[in-house]
């Protein structure tokens, strides 16, 4: 919570001195998923599957030149990972549900008057974290647990992004975020360790 008070002020920092400062907030789309590994076991077929969520929050823009932007942002973002499992003809699916406060910096560099490539670090701040089994597997029930105290609570990356501009106000924005970090604190029997991986898409609007 300290990390995200400290950001709320640099926010307003920035805002007071900079007369180059634009303020905006962002929302999109998550298609998340883990670099991760599933040992292979006789007679039962695992495959990753993506699980969709949600990203929304609020950025800074920074001039530093014409074609140079600076733009911190404080959001919201729902990740994870889904593996399905089949075994004699029945099937189940474990999703680990994974959300962060994310804290980045994007550079921007303007390729023309609309498009701009964007990259930057980030520190996420885990939230919450929830694993659930929806199974038809004899012995394996359904469930949903709480499970934040199994994972690391933060984790940092690194972003490469596109942007459009709308309009004078409205943006177009793609990213794909790369973490760094172990998720687990311990790595589950018959995985490796895995790693946030997140394609997003979304809009911003500056004021």
């Amino acid at each position: 919570m300290k990390k995200v008070i400290l950001t709320t002020m640099m926010f307003c920092s920035v805002y007071g001195f900079s007369q180059d400062f634009k303020f905006g907030v962002k929302g999109g789309l998550n298609v998340a998923s883990q670099d991760i590994t599933v040992q292979a076991y006789q007679g039962v077929n695992t495959s990753l599957k993506n699980v969709i969520g949600i990203n929304i929050g609020v950025f800074g823009q920074i001039k530093v030149s014409e074609k140079f932007y600076l733009q911190p942002e404080l959001f919201y973002s729902m990740q994870g990972q889904a593996l399905e499992i089949v075994y004699n003809g029945q099937k189940a699916t474990q999703t680990l549900e994974v959300n962060y406060i994310v804290l980045p910096v994007m550079a921007k560099y303007y390729t023309g008057k609309k498009f701009s490539i964007q990259a930057g670090p980030q520190l996420s701040m885990l939230v919450a974290a929830t694993e659930k089994i929806d199974s038809s597997i004899s012995g394996l029930p359904s469930s949903s647990t709480e499970s934040k105290s199994s994972y690391n609570s933060t984790d940092f990356g690194l972003n490469f992004g596109l942007g459009y501009e709308i309009s004078k106000n409205v943006s177009l924005a793609t990213r794909y975020n790369i973490g760094f970090s172990d998720v687990e604190k311990t790595v589950s029997p018959g995985t490796s360790a895995s790693k946030n991986r997140v394609f997003s898409i979304g809009v911003e609007y500056k004021f």
